[in-house]
C-alpha cells in the first residue's frame, strides 16, 4: 500500500499545474517512509493512504528546511536541493509542501486536523530547539529527549494517535506507541551517527558532533568521563575531527559503555510502547523489534 501513497503524493503535486515543482519534486529521495508505513498498518482504508501522503509531505517539507538550517549538501547519499538550487528554492519548495499538505488536511475531521497541526508546530519548536544547543555542549539528558520529542516524536506520534483514530481504535494508546517509537528511532540514529560508516549514514561519521549536536550517546560518554578527557571532549566538540580523535571518542564510547547505555535507553522505549498496543498487532510489534534489534 505505500505506492498507493507515492501515487497519492503525485497528484497533490500534480494539482498544483507547476513543471518547476514537479521536477524539484522528484529530485527528493524517499527514505524509509516509516510514517506511511506506520499509519497504514494502524488503519487499512482509502483515507489512511490520503493522511500518509500528507504526512510525507509534511516530514519532506521540514527536511528541505532542515538542510538549509544545517548547510547539508546531502540527503540519503544524494546531493540535497539545497546544494543543487540554493537555500531559496529549499525553503520555497518546503514551503510549497507544507501549504498544500495542510491544504490537503481540511477534508479530515477537526481532532486530526489539530493533532498533525499541533505536531508541526512542536516539530518547528523542536528544530529551533535543536539550533539554540549547538551552541554549547548540553548534559542534560532532559533537555535532549524534550528537544527529540518535538523535532522527530511528535510527528510520528500523530501519524499513528490519527490512523487509531480513523480505525476506531484506542489513540491514546496509539499515541504512547508512536511517540517512543519516534524517540527510539532518533536514539537509533544518533548511535549509527557514532558507529557506522560515511557509506551506510549517507554522509560523514560523526557528523552531528561536528554540527554542534550532543545527542544521547555524547551525553552518557560526558558523564561517565574524568575530568581531564571531560575537558578533551570539550576540544572536540564542533570540530573537525582528524581519525585519531574519532578513534579515541569511539575508545572512550565503549570504554564507558555510552553506546550500549544509550542502545538500553531505546529498547527500554520500545518495550514501553508494546505494552500499550493491542497483542493482536503483529505488524507493529514486527517495526519496534526490527528497530529496537537491529545491526549497528
Amino acid at each position: 500500500m505505500v505506492n498507493l501513497v507515492e501515487k497519492k503524493i503525485e497528484q497533490y503535486i500534480d494539482n498544483l499545474k507547476d513543471e518547476k515543482i514537479k521536477g524539484l519534486y522528484k529530485k527528493l529521495p524517499s527514505g524509509k517512509r516509516l510514517r506511511s508505513k506506520l499509519i497504514l498498518k494502524i488503519a487499512k482504508n482509502e483515507q489512511a493512504v490520503d493522511l500518509a501522503a500528507i504526512i510525507e509531505m509534511i516530514h519532506a517539507a521540514s527536511l528541505l528546511h532542515d538542510d538549509v538550517i544545517d548547510d547539508a549538501l546531502t540527503r540519503r547519499g544524494a546531493p540535497s536541493i539545497n546544494a543543487l538550487y540554493g537555500n531559496k528554492t529549499a525553503i520555497m519548495l518546503g514551503d510549497i509542501l507544507y501549504s498544500k499538505a495542510f491544504f490537503e488536511l481540511t477534508k479530515f475531521s477537526d481532532e486530526i486536523a489539530k493533532n498533525v497541526s499541533n505536531a508541526v508546530t512542536l516539530l518547528s519548536i523542536g528544530e529551533m530547539m535543536d539550533v539554540d544547543l549547538t551552541k554549547a555542549f548540553n548534559t542534560d539528558l532532559d533537555i535532549y529527549l524534550d528537544m527529540i520529542y518535538k523535532k522527530t516524536a511528535s510527528l510520528i506520534e500523530a501519524s499513528a494517535k490519527c490512523a487509531a483514530i480513523l480505525a476506531g481504535k484506542n489513540s491514546e494508546a496509539y499515541a504512547l506507541y508512536g511517540k517512543n517509537l519516534g524517540l527510539a528511532f532518533q536514539i537509533v540514529d544518533d548511535i549509527l551517527d557514532v558507529v557506522s560508516d560515511s557509506e551506510t549514514l549517507g554522509k560523514p561519521v560523526m557528523n552531528d558532533f561536528r554540527e554542534g549536536k550532543t545527542t544521547l550517546p555524547y551525553i552518557y560518554l560526558y558523564n561517565s568521563l574524568e575530568q581531564k578527557d571531560r575537558e578533551k571532549l570539550l576540544f572536540l566538540f564542533k570540530k573537525e575531527a582528524s581519525e585519531d580523535e574519532k578513534m579515541w571518542i569511539k575508545e572512550m564510547m565503549d570504554k564507558t559503555g555510552a553506546i550500549d547505555k544509550s542502545k538500553e535507553f531505546a529498547k527500554r522505549l520500545g518495550f514501553e510502547a508494546l505494552k500499550a498496543i493491542d497483542e493482536g498487532d503483529i505488524e507493529l510489534k514486527e517495526i519496534m523489534k526490527n528497530l529496537i534489534d537491529r545491526e549497528y
